[in-house]
């Protein structure tokens, strides 16, 4: 991930319906200063492992590794042109690949079927649900509390 990547990122945060979806983005996806200022604030934080998702050489999103309420998480975004094409789904498997950390938790939407069907292919598993104001939509949502458990050890025989 670059600096350079970062008004990709803007731009693609700033479409209607993509931020309504996500629900959990920006509450002003017009405010430039505000979103710099979070990911300034996410990429100088120790732990914080962020990647940019590219497809064919262009930056179809990003994918980061982070701590929400003290639990590792991870969360995504991808571009509404690399929609329904599989880009977050092998961008999310091979992120996991790289990184070790189990379990590792993410939250979805409820009505963000694509992100569920997303994060069930790559192995997670709903564990709870909750209620959280999102940003994106200016009202409180239901999401499922989704985790990735570490492999079960292989048993003796």
């Amino acid at each position: 991930m670059t600096s350079g990547d970062l008004p990709i990122f803007f731009e693609q945060q700033r479409d209607p319906s993509a931020n309504r979806m996500a629900a959990f983005g920006a509450a002003d996806p017009e405010d430039r200063s505000a979103f710099m200022a979070r990911w300034d604030g996410l990429l100088k934080t120790p732990g914080v492992t962020a990647k940019t998702i590219e497809v064919a050489g262009d930056v179809a999103g990003h994918i980061i590794n982070h701590t929400t309420a003290g639990s590792p998480s991870i969360s995504y975004w991808v571009g509404k042109p690399w929609w329904g094409q599989g880009v977050a789904t092998r961008a999310l498997i091979a992120f996991l690949e790289k990184i070790s950390t189990r379990p590792i938790q993410a939250r979805v939407a409820k009505d963000n079927i694509a992100s569920l069907k997303v994060l069930q292919h790559a192995g997670f598993i709903i564990r709870g649900q909750d209620k959280a104001f999102a940003p994106g939509r200016g009202e409180e949502v239901e999401e499922y509390v989704m985790v990735l458990e570490p492999e079960p050890l292989a048993q003796a025989g």
